[in-house]
């Protein structure tokens, strides 16, 4: 399928096509208002600017941003659960939070224009995709404290697409609701959509017929390799999506029909940054760095500066789709899923890169890290596709070969590799555990 497939509409042509010139100005206007909401609300905040000498004042450009101190997650956790809120609890309609399986959750709070302009975010990122307002969007996503189900589903039913809020969970009734109720977009972790993608092969389910059209996926990276696969056997178009908790929630970024690799930002709501991690300097213009992110109409919890861990380059060059917007690679590398083995630095999408090279291998696999004798050991159990599985030990370790000799030439480092068959690993409804690291 080509992106002239479907429609390209373009929610608001007056701010996602404008010059950079008019962005960087409307950005500025912005900075300014969230920084004085910030010291004046927000004690902790007061407290940091005093503490290095800055007035809000003194932000009179857009470079000045990197005059503001930096927020990450432990300053989240540091002031659960309110401290960092500007607005009075009794202006607050919702909160959201992160599960807080590695400490205290995340907790964020909206006022009633906070989820006006959420809503707005989504209604953006999702018409990039091709969804129009007569579509009828079924949400895989669970409803709770996460922001995915209900940060989607509000921008969508805003947009006026019918709402089919499945949640998570119970697959073969996901098939029927699809089959019945005439879906057209998914929402759902990539993961997650291709197990219901195989559920549905087993049970007969014809996919070249289904109504489905646009998968709309994030809460986990998607590789080359699993996109396409979902896209040839579901016959969909995979899109995805970007967003944290801390600074929104899904809406961030988004990716159009012409640009399969990049992602637009929402410049209209965030200043981006992409900065060295450990100096935190910014790198060169197109160089990778770590993205730092600036909400610019946060009511309830303004945050400045927020650190997000992730790895990524940014380009200003306008977009096909004939969006000006910033876009950002698609995440591939988080600076603390950095795995240090023997001294070397690893992160997990490269095995991804490697093996989406490599005819047969599939998008399933478990990379685990363990201490043998006092050494680090890399083994990957990789699942093949049914193709290649074999009863023949020749040709299996043929190929197990072939892909430990890939993953060395990349990695530097020698892998374990161990070939399971189709369907042996878990699948997940929410996102995927793709390392296991059992070093003490």
């Amino acid at each position: 399928m080509t992106s002239s497939t479907y429609p390209q509409p373009i929610f608001n042509p007056a701010v996602e096509c404008a010059s950079r010139e008019k962005i960087t100005e409307t950005q500025l206007g912005l900075l300014k208002e969230q920084v004085r909401l910030a010291y004046d609300k927000v004690p902790w905040y007061q407290a940091r600017f005093k503490q290095i000498g800055l007035e809000p004042g003194d932000i009179k450009t857009l470079a000045d941003v990197r005059l503001l101190p930096v927020t990450d997650k432990s300053v989240m956790r540091e002031t659960y659960p309110f401290g960092l809120f500007a607005a009075p609890l009794d202006q607050i309609v919702r909160l959201h939070s992160s599960s807080g399986t590695t400490g205290k959750p995340v907790v964020v709070g909206y006022t009633k224009a906070d989820i006006e302009e959420w809503r707005y975010c989504i209604m953006s990122m999702v018409q990039m995709a091709g969804v129009i307002p007569s579509d009828r969007a079924q949400m895989a996503f669970g409803y709770g404290m996460f922001t995915g189900g209900f940060g989607l589903h509000y921008g969508l039913e805003g947009l006026g697409c019918m709402m089919i809020p499945a949640g998570s969970g119970n697959t073969e009734r996901h098939l029927m609701m699809i089959e019945d109720y005439g879906t057209t977009v998914l929402i759902a972790t990539p993961s997650y959509a291709l197990h219901i993608c195989e559920v549905g092969e087993k049970l007969g389910y014809d996919w070249a017929s289904s109504t489905l059209r646009v998968g709309l996926f994030g809460g986990e990276p998607c590789p080359p390799k699993m996109k396409q696969e979902i896209e040839q056997r579901m016959h969909i178009i995979c899109t995805d999506n970007y967003g944290l908790t801390e600074v929104m929630g899904p809406g961030v970024s988004g990716e159009c029909l012409f640009s399969r690799d990049h992602q637009h930002i929402a410049e209209s709501h965030f200043i981006w940054e992409v900065v060295d991690p450990q100096t935190m300097e910014p790198v060169t213009e197109g160089g990778i760095g770590e993205l730092v992110l600036t909400p610019l109409k946060k009511q309830g919890v303004p945050i400045l500066r927020y650190r997000t861990r992730d790895l990524t380059r940014v380009t200003i060059d306008p977009c096909a789709c004939g969006r000006t917007t910033a876009r950002m690679e698609k995440i591939r590398h988080r600076s603390d899923d950095m795995l240090i083995i023997r001294g070397t630095n690893v992160f997990p999408s490269q095995f991804e890169d490697v093996l989406s090279h490599i005819e047969g291998a599939s998008a399933h696999y478990r990379i685990i890290v363990d201490n043998e004798g006092g050494m680090d050991r890399l083994t990957l159990m990789l699942e093949v596709e049914p193709a290649v599985f074999s009863d023949s030990f020749t040709q299996m370790d043929s190929f197990r070969a072939l892909v430990a000799e890939k993953l060395r030439s990349t990695l530097q480092l020698g892998v374990v590799v161990k070939l399971i068959e189709p369907h042996s690993l878990e699948r997940s409804m929410g996102k995927t555990r793709h390392v296991e690291d059992l070093r003490s």
